[in-house]
């Protein structure tokens, strides 16, 4: 089918694109000597999992229980749940964990009581790592704290498997440019390793130290002491990873093809259907201060050629409309299409059940999107 007869929104994967991401972070990370366990928050789907499996990727990262039990039911037995554990899923993280691996991650003492609980009353031995704050502040254990020498000694003394401590850069996203990126990306390696150290010194076993996020691996110079990375939008990138300059548009592998609806003679307004559930309302980097709207329209995909938003502005998504502002010539008329590039592409996969894969512009296949809640 030609791609100007899909039905649209459309979510497209370009997959060359793809591969060449994949390839190029499971290198670096053979370069680094780190085990690469992809976050599939991104993509949510098994095929693309299979290609990083086959890249050499060491097991999956996933953000939800139901994510886990998709993926296990998919056939992948090596899995992260990278989220501080809710006690009200103990019974059933344990459950699973009794049927594949299953690693589980805590940084408070609630769900530890409820994770041990569940573990004394099954005689299970969950794997379990402690969740640390490198900087970001959103969860975590303080490594300076006493706190945290607390957790994990609670850990490795209790009915558990502790496999080590976990962390997460997001402060990377509030970076400016490359060294600031490569600054916080040493700092999430530092912070972790003297960590494992202390936890050391303290006579607790730490056999993993687990970090990443994509700008700090993509930025990264070393990272001795570390065992494993786990970035997810590596995959696809987007447009807040290019204007971090993480990557270039070129490496963008997700755009969004959608419709003009309406368009008034002599309006310099256009409708598309490519609202926020399509695109998401993710505006970006825009502490850069780059982007004004709410994506990017391409003018020439082949050529990774996007409209200046002087020309073309993404200026608002409601549900299912996307309100554009034009000041350039361009398929202006209901009917045409126009191609996205979004500034979130692991909240834009989110939107849709399938990518319809696409090389060039010849549709070669589409996968399905595991994209539910327990």
């Amino acid at each position: 089918m030609p791609l100007n007869d899909l039905t649209t929104p459309a979510l497209l994967l370009d997959v060359d694109i793809l591969d060449r991401n994949l390839a190029s972070m499971q290198e670096r990370a053979n370069h680094l000597r780190v085990a690469l366990r992809p976050h599939i928050k991104t993509h949510k789907s098994p095929e693309i999992a299979r290609r990083q499996i086959g890249h050499g990727a060491r097991g999956l990262t996933v953000s939800t229980l139901w994510e886990a039990q998709q993926f296990a039911a998919a056939g992948f037995d090596d899995l992260t749940w990278a989220l501080p554990l809710p006690p009200v899923y103990a019974r059933q993280a344990v459950a699973l964990a009794e049927r594949m691996t299953l690693r589980l991650l805590v940084d408070s003492p609630e769900a530890l009581d409820a994770l041990g609980a569940e573990a004394r009353r099954t005689g299970a031995r969950p794997r379990v790592w402690l969740k640390v704050d490198c900087g970001a502040h959103r969860a975590g254990v303080d490594p300076a704290s006493a706190a945290a020498l607390d957790m994990a000694r609670r850990i490795a003394d209790g009915p558990f498997v502790f496999e080590g401590i976990l962390t997460h850069a997001g402060q990377s996203y509030n970076a400016t440019n490359r060294p600031e990126l490569a600054a916080i990306a040493a700092h999430e390696r530092d912070v972790m390793v003297s960590f494992a150290e202390h936890l050391r010194g303290n006579g607790i076993a730490v056999p993993g130290i687990s970090i990443g996020s994509t700008p700090t691996m993509r930025t990264v110079d070393r990272l001795d002491g570390i065992t494993e990375i786990r970035p997810g939008n590596y995959a696809f990138f987007d447009l807040t990873q290019a204007e971090l300059g993480v990557c270039d548009v070129a490496n963008c592998a997700v755009t969004v093809l959608a419709s003009v609806i309406s368009h008034r003679s002599g309006s310099d307004i256009v409708i598309t259907d490519a609202g926020a559930l399509a695109l998401s309302e993710d505006r970006g980097a825009v502490h850069l201060g780059r982007t004004r709207g709410m994506g990017r329209v391409y003018r020439n995909y082949a050529e990774k050629d996007l409209f200046p938003e002087t020309e073309l502005e993404i200026r608002s998504l409601s549900q299912e409309h996307g309100t554009l502002s034009v000041h350039a010539d361009g398929p202006w008329r209901v009917g045409e299409r126009i191609r996205i590039l979004e500034h979130h592409s692991c909240l834009t996969a989110a939107q849709f059940d399938r990518y319809t894969v696409v090389r060039g512009e010849e549709i070669i296949d589409a996968w399905p999107i595991l994209r539910g809640r327990t």
